[in-house]
């Protein structure tokens, strides 16, 4: 067996191969799949008759025990062809292995604090103390191999597919404010209460905009890092989108999704090795194109009461903020007199 190194402070660590990242990336989707079906069992069976010890925590935390087996397996092996515990540490998964232990500690936390205070319900399951420790948990583990393909310096698809299900987990436990899990900020009818229809209104808008924060921060890391092939935002943008939907099979959603993920594809292709004055229109064009489709989807499935000036200007705002972080991720260019560029 083959392996890749890098040096690090006068240590060498194994790389990882590209065959073990694929397997931590299956059984990543495994886990995180748990965390959704566990989800879509909430809203499908009363909370009285759920314990801990349900199908479904047992499907989220099989996949746990299969992901941490594969990962402590791997420093095992490697252990045995090196001359210490740390230079048999994969490049990336150190924080892997304490996302293990910080998964362990929550999962135990979660049984305590179930028979403690009983069963989380609506917005207090993803609030949740001990939710939140597993969560923290999940995405340091899914994330080893975006790790491993930063310190190689180089693309890898494990690493993209891991980028999709940390975005994943980060809509997953902010759902009380995601249109994708919440359609109903603005489908049906106009409630008659001003006052409810002001609330659901703001409610909506900043559902729109935290989750345009996500979904760029996450794409604009990936676009900082490495020279993405075709197919890599579709596979970001839907991977994630697509669990985000299974848990209230809102599966006329997808759509929107695919062709966002399509459309930034060839943009991203075209635009990605020039100036970055054109990354900063992509970072403006997606969330305009997305929220436009989604607004449509939401007009032809059950009706869209936002009129005309809220999601207009929904579609602008998100559209402004991310223009604004695409700054975060590239800086204007400075020129050696001192000046800064319009890029």
């Amino acid at each position: 067996m083959t392996r890749s190194t890098y040096t690090v402070v006068g240590e060498t660590k194994s790389t990882a191969q590209l065959g073990f990242e694929w397997a931590v990336v299956a059984l990543s989707l495994w886990m995180v799949g748990g965390v959704h079906l566990d989800a879509w069992a909430h809203h499908q069976f009363d909370e009285t008759l759920e314990t801990f010890f349900t199908p479904w925590h047992g499907v989220l935390y099989s996949g746990f025990l299969a992901l941490a087996t594969l990962i402590v397996g791997r420093v095992v092996v490697n252990r045995r062809k090196v001359q210490s515990w740390r230079e048999s540490i994969p490049a990336g998964y150190g924080l892997a292995l304490f996302g293990i232990g910080l998964f362990l500690a929550g999962g135990v936390g979660d049984m305590l604090w179930h028979l403690l205070f009983g069963i989380e319900v609506n917005v207090e399951a993803l609030l949740s103390p001990t939710h939140l420790l597993l969560a923290l948990g999940a995405g340091l583990m899914v994330t080893g191999p975006v790790r491993s393909a930063l310190h190689q310096q180089t693309f890898r698809w494990p690493a993209l597919v891991g980028l999709a299900l940390l975005l994943s987990v980060f809509s997953f436990f902010t759902a009380f404010a995601n249109p994708l899990s919440d359609g109903q900020f603005a489908s049906g009818l106009r409630p008659a209460n001003l006052q409810i229809a002001a609330t659901m209104e703001g409610q909506g808008v900043a559902a729109i905009l935290l989750q345009t924060f996500l979904w760029l921060g996450v794409t604009l890391f990936a676009l900082r890092q490495w020279r993405l092939p075709f197919g890599a935002m579709t596979v970001l943008f839907g991977l994630s989108s697509l669990l985000t939907v299974s848990v209230h099979q809102a599966w006329y959603f997808l759509p929107a999704t695919f062709v966002t993920g399509l459309v930034a594809d060839v943009l991203v292709q075209r635009w990605q090795v020039t100036q970055r004055h054109l990354l900063r229109l992509l970072a403006f064009v997606l969330p305009v194109l997305f929220y436009a489709l989604y607004f449509l989807t939401v007009a032809l499935e059950a009706g869209l009461w936002w009129r005309v000036h809220l999601w207009g200007g929904s579609l602008v705002m998100a559209g402004l903020l991310g223009w604004l972080l695409s700054y975060a991720f590239f800086a204007p260019q400075v020129s050696k007199d001192g000046s800064v560029g319009v890029g």
